[in-house]
């Protein structure tokens, strides 16, 4: 009883505030000196009572070599279990990628970060082999996209290791995309008659026309009353998008610039998404706001909310509103 209480205790974790340890265990070491290692970096122990645990697990000669970071209060079980397994650690990176990122965004931010080169991730991001994915399989072949997977990169945050390659890291936020595709949305997919690629592309024109949370489903059923009705879409943001940065003011003649993206001159949908929608513009775009509006100006008054209108007359009021506050807005700044 007296030795059985003994084992029990030195197979407990050893006391002390947790924290990450990094263990090296080289190749071609046996039991004995991983169970010296253990014992030495104190995540164990005793190294000759766990050297017994291994024996009775049957497990003495399955310990993986490598470099792996193990949390100080571990149990032996999960101790063993990584190093059976060989769940190595590997140095990530973490990095955001914001709902509304286009691809250059996405290419420049990984750089930034220094795990992607800019021009080799775009490369992957038009050539790379991703048939892995069936929503990959579905893209348009007919249509003039910019940058074949716009869209298709859900923004999230990503633990991104340090070795990875471009197309690794493609195919993590591919995967990611992939979640979004529950049974229940694909089924309200099909009652609407729209395609991934069709959805993706209106969620992404209501992420980049929507700042207020509320307002995505309001601002996705403006977008297809107008559809339903054959009208031009006119997304100012689909012309930004042409133009690949953020012009502060659009001009006239920017609205009339002929390109396959510019839904003040061609009607429908875009070729294809213009930016990464999230979760949110993906959900208002299956469940718009039922409403008669047809048009939609920003207030200009700090808000970041819009205006909403039935017909062209009251849009145009709408708009005479927006640059009271624009001036009032700056005029305001001015004082200050």
């Amino acid at each position: 009883g007296v030795i059985g209480v003994y084992v029990y205790i030195q197979l407990q974790p050893p006391s002390g505030e947790e924290e990450a340890i990094i263990v090296e265990i080289p190749a071609g070491i046996g039991s004995a000196k991983v169970a010296a290692i253990l014992k030495e970096k104190g995540l164990i122990r005793n190294a000759r009572v766990y050297r017994f645990y291994l024996e009775a697990k049957g497990v003495s000669d399955r310990l993986q070599a490598g470099t792996y970071r193990f949390t100080r209060g571990a149990s032996l079980e999960q101790i063993t279990a990584d190093l059976v397994a060989g769940n190595v650690f590997r140095e990530t990176i973490k990095v955001t990628i914001p709902e509304g990122f286009r691809i250059e965004q996405v290419a420049e931010r990984l750089e930034n970060a220094g795990v992607a080169s800019r021009e080799q991730f775009i490369q992957v991001i038009q050539e790379g082999d991703f048939s892995q994915f069936s929503f990959v399989q579905q893209i348009p072949a007919d249509r003039p996209l910019k940058y074949r997977l716009e869209g298709y990169l859900f923004p999230d945050t990503y633990e991104i290791e340090k070795d990875a390659d471009e197309m690794a890291i493609v195919s993590l936020m591919l995967e990611r995309f992939a979640r979004e595709l529950t049974p229940e949305r694909l089924e309200r997919l099909k009652r609407l008659n729209l395609s991934i690629h069709d959805w993706l592309t209106l969620a992404s024109l209501v992420e980049r026309e929507a700042v207020v949370e509320k307002e995505r489903p309001v601002i996705a059923g403006v977008l297809w009353n107008r559809l339903n009705k054959d009208w031009l879409l006119q997304v100012d943001a689909t012309i930004q998008y042409i133009y690949g940065k953020q012009k502060e003011r659009l001009t006239y003649r920017d609205l009339e610039i002929d390109d396959p993206y510019n839904t003040y001159l061609y009607e429908g949908l875009p070729p294809g998404p213009i930016g990464s929608p999230g979760a949110s513009s993906l959900e208002a775009v299956l469940f718009p706001e039922k409403h008669p509006y047809f048009f939609y100006v920003t207030k200009k008054d700090g808000s970041n909310e819009h205006y909403f209108a039935k017909t062209n007359a009251e849009h145009e009021k709408n708009k005479a509103l927006s640059e009271r506050n624009q001036k009032k807005q700056h005029g305001e700044k001015q004082d200050e």
